[in-house]
């Protein structure tokens, strides 16, 4: 499985409305909205790096009102939770 995070800058009139449409994609398990420099931040979880090139450059893209994104990847979880076993259901 692949984790990332996204980071996103977007137009402050739209942030509720991205905010749900991002959370409607089932790789992203969670949208956060945030303080400072960053407006949001989603959580992703796929299978594979070409799963998380699609979500970014075909679905996102069309979303109106992002502005700027930086994605990264995560090596490893340092969790009280055992996030693997939540996610892995039925994969």
């Amino acid at each position: 499985m692949v984790t990332s995070i996204i980071l996103i800058n977007a137009q402050k009139s739209r942030i509720n409305t991205i905010a749900e449409q991002l959370q409607s994609f089932p790789e992203i398990s969670e949208v956060y909205s945030v303080s400072g420099k960053l407006d949001l931040i989603a959580i992703v979880r796929v299978a594979t790096n070409d799963d998380l090139a699609l979500l970014v450059t075909k679905k996102m893209v069309d979303i109106e009102g992002i502005e700027k994104t930086e994605t990264m990847l995560a090596f490893k979880a340092y969790s009280r939770h055992d996030l693997e076993s939540m996610f892995s259901l039925g994969m």
